[in-house]
């Protein structure tokens, strides 16, 4: 285990003591003890809440080993303190087994190996204070504060005084809330759309979550995420219209869409749709619910005097309108959703009722959460600059809709969704549907609308057209004055990394607080990571962003988090992703080689057809087919090429977007490349999906949610390879992914197209590997065409930024 705590805060002894005064472990008693043996029990008996009698307490503290021989209740009797004493005691409290986890004889050197926060002398009340508060604040084994760890066992809920304000302790928010007592409403927001043209403002379904006590005027910030999903998927619909993959690459016309004119993708209508009237004004519910969405970092700060809000947003289940997939629509509907949160539009009790409902309980500061489509929609709304949207935590967000079902002019699907596209998120979001007697007032319009979906799309030719112009929100990002949080799995190759490096990149321009986290995951949530406290970083940004607390969030959280892909548990600081190198440093292609010095001429060819074995067996077999792409004297040897470095000298950082350079011929008027960066050595690597380390061992709260600690672990075996990046682009998208240029037989064209981003260390003694091939299996159109490329190599180079490789593979 390795602790990395980056929302801890070191405040100076007078804070410490004030702070822990304010949550019951100091008094006016203690603080009055001269004996620090007699402090440190105090404060350990403070630690088992459960235990309400002398009795109970006493048992306790025999229950903790202080040293190889003495248990901490005759350690106290006879002995004064030490630091190997204390930490003894405080390794148990944190759950770590004494001769199993860490030696009793010397448990600083367990802290140490562990990066866990440690005096190496305590010897009076002030060092023992000073530790104390430090240990309250320290991860246990599970990866959860101690102090948390402790209200889940009910230390706040001992408490006997009324809440009526958020706690604070070391800048962050505490579960003193009562969760029991949550108050759960559904109201009607009335959107600024008409998307199912009846000539009515949309209304959208809003589920509320709000601590009880806002009923004594206490008013409280937002997190509202936006979930096209939380009112249920038709995914049998949407398996109906999946798009064939088996198709071959079409030749295109020449020609540069037009991004300014609409293609039918939107509907219109000259009609203006009509406001509901008013009849009067209430702060009361008519409707409430008993099952949600639920999003584990949401649960946990319902505990901590924040309010949730869901909407699954136009077109769903008991809402108005229609799904048009990442549309400005969309948009704007959640848009209309925290201006109802800051008094700025108004709600209604029930679908069809005139009585208007306000968010009187609101502070008026919103922050918008979520991963995938939900965090897409988060920095949708971002780009809209709407008053009141203090901050967003995206995580595995969209930022260019092409960019996720496209690239560079070929039409690409989402890792593990083969055959997906805009129309069939559209239709599988379509909750309404599910509704009968709904669903039968808007099916016509809904039927046209879907297919102005699959025109605009134009999945024909893969170009960016106005359809995708219309869905990148990166044409907005000027506008956004919310505070950023990224994250993003640098494995996740559904929303593949270009999303978030082109949102990184913008923001860069803009007078806001931004901060990126990259983990090693797939398309995945991190909130309960045992190696990163991840959990706590979002608490002390949002106390910040949302309750105005000055934490110093801004400075102490790093700008750039980076999971390391060799060793487990260890996270990287830095300021930037792509590298401040200016220099490309480059890699001609020979053959088979990737060399740093110049090369002969030469030239290389491969053939992407396959015989109708090989190809049924790849399309049904992904796993194979990516072994054999990946290994020298595969099936595949004549369908590719390969080309290698020498093994490292030394570890290299590969860091920023890698650029390839070709000099490429094809024998047909048609043509597709991927490209792929792969680390060759065999090693055991970081498994893409973390393991559960402790089952439900995460309390968000007293009598409250639970959650699994995970992590990361290294693969059982090893491996002798790693794909680090990939790319695509058609042949006829050379220049833009809105610009066809013809492609004429056997004719040697030169081009540059970027890979997706990465961040990755090569290990010392592995190979760099390139691949060049055209289908892409898991990703591609697989036409199976008779395709015949060919490589000037000596015109053939691979640029990466960001490292240094002069004298690494001599």
């Amino acid at each position: 285990m390795k602790n990395n705590q980056f929302a801890r805060l070191k405040p100076n002894l007078k804070t410490k003591i004030a702070e822990l005064k304010q949550i019951n472990f100091l008094n006016q008693s203690s603080l009055s003890l001269t004996d620090p043996i007699q402090l440190w029990r105090e404060l350990v008996v403070k630690a088992f809440p459960q235990a309400k009698t002398a009795a109970v307490q006493t048992t306790k503290l025999a229950s903790l080993a202080a040293t190889e021989t003495e248990t901490l209740l005759d350690f106290t009797k006879n002995h004064p303190i030490t630091s190997t004493a204390f930490y003894n005691v405080a390794l148990q409290l944190l759950d770590f087994i004494a001769d199993t986890d860490f030696s009793l004889n010397n448990p600083l050197e367990f802290c140490e190996k562990t990066q866990l926060p440690c005096q190496k002398q305590i010897t009076d009340c002030s060092s023992v204070i000073s530790a104390w508060y430090d240990l309250l604040n320290t991860q246990n084994k599970q990866g959860q504060l101690l102090l948390d760890r402790l209200a889940g066992d009910g230390y706040f809920a001992n408490w006997k005084q009324p809440v009526t304000r958020p706690l604070f302790f070391n800048g962050k928010a505490q579960p003193i809330f009562d969760t029991t007592k949550l108050q759960r409403e559904t109201v009607y927001v009335e959107t600024e759309l008409d998307t199912d043209l009846d000539g009515k403002l949309d209304l959208v379904k809003v589920d509320l979550i709000r601590p009880a006590e806002t009923a004594n005027a206490l008013k409280v910030p937002v997190l509202f995420t936006a979930s096209p999903y939380n009112q249920g998927t038709n995914e049998a619909d949407a398996e109906k219209l999946m798009h064939k993959m088996s198709v071959p690459l079409q030749h295109k016309q020449t020609g540069i869409e037009d991004l300014t004119s609409d293609d039918g993708a939107k509907s219109t209508t000259n009609v203006a749709p009509i406001s509901r009237e008013i009849s009067d004004t209430t702060k009361s519910a008519q409707e409430t619910f008993t099952g949600e969405f639920s999003y584990r970092l949401n649960d946990y700060f319902l505990a901590r005097g924040f309010a949730v809000v869901y909407s699954a947003g136009i077109g769903t289940k008991d809402s108005d309108g229609l799904r048009t997939c990442g549309s400005i629509a969309e948009t704007i509907a959640a848009k209309n959703v925290i201006e109802w949160l800051t008094g700025d539009r108004p709600a209604f009790v029930s679908r069809n009722s005139t009585q208007a409902i306000t968010a009187w309980w609101s502070n008026g500061a919103v922050a918008m959460t979520g991963k995938s489509y939900l965090g897409t929609l988060a920095t949708a709304v971002a780009t809209t600059g709407v008053t009141g949207l203090k901050t967003i935590i995206a995580e595995a967000a969209i930022s260019n809709w092409y960019d996720y079902y496209r690239d560079h002019g070929l039409v690409v699907a989402p890792g593990g969704f083969p055959g997906e596209d805009a129309d069939v998120l559209a239709q599988e979001c379509f909750s309404r549907k599910q509704t009968g007697g709904d669903y039968l007032k808007i099916k016509e319009t809904a039927q046209q609308q879907l297919a102005a979906i699959t025109i605009g799309q134009d999945r024909n030719s893969g170009n960016y057209n106005y359809f995708w112009d219309q869905r990148n929100y990166l044409k907005d990002m000027q506008h956004i004055k919310a505070d950023v949080i990224l994250v993003h799995g640098l494995n996740d190759w559904n929303v593949k990394l270009r999303n978030v490096y082109n949102t990184w990149q913008k923001l860069q321009a803009l007078p806001i607080q931004k901060k990126l986290i990259l983990h090693q995951g797939q398309h995945i949530y991190i909130n309960n990571l045992r190696s990163l406290d991840f959990t706590d970083m979002m608490n002390l940004w949002l106390s910040h962003e949302l309750y105005g607390l000055n934490n110093q969030a801004e400075q102490v959280l790093p700008s750039v988090l980076v999971q390391d892909n060799i060793t487990p548990e260890k996270w990287l600081t830095t300021n930037r992703w792509q590298s401040s190198n200016q220099a490309l440093p480059t890699l001609n292609l020979a053959p088979n080689e990737l060399k740093v010095g110049k090369v002969s001429t030469s030239k290389a060819h491969f053939n992407d057809q396959l015989s109708p074995e090989k190809f049924e067996k790849y399309q049904h077999n992904l796993t194979s087919w990516q072994h054999d792409l990946l290994t020298n004297g595969s099936p595949l040897e004549n369908h590719r090429l390969l080309f290698k470095t020498k093994p490292s000298n030394h570890k290299i950082s590969l860091r920023g977007v890698p650029q390839v350079t070709l000099k490429v011929a094809v024998n047909q008027n048609c043509g597709l490349l991927s490209l792929m960066l792969v680390d060759y050595g065999v090693a055991r690597r970081l498994q893409e999906s973390p393991s559960v380390l402790s089952f439900r061992g995460i309390q968000l709260g007293y009598n409250w949610q639970e959650e699994n600690a995970v992590d990361f672990k290294l693969d059982a075996q090893p491996s002798p390879w790693k794909m680090i990046t990939k790319g695509h682009l058609n042949l006829q998208n050379r220049q833009h992914p809105w610009q066809v240029d013809e492609l004429n037989p056997n004719t040697y064209y030169s081009l540059t197209t970027e890979l997706q981003p990465m961040f990755y260390q090569l290990p010392a003694g592995h190979q760099l590997g390139l691949i060049i091939y055209a289908t892409d299996f898991g990703m591609t159109v697989q036409g199976n065409q008779n395709l015949e490329y060919s490589f000037e190599l000596e015109n053939c180079h691979l640029n990466l930024p960001g490292c240094q490789f002069e004298n690494a593979f001599s």
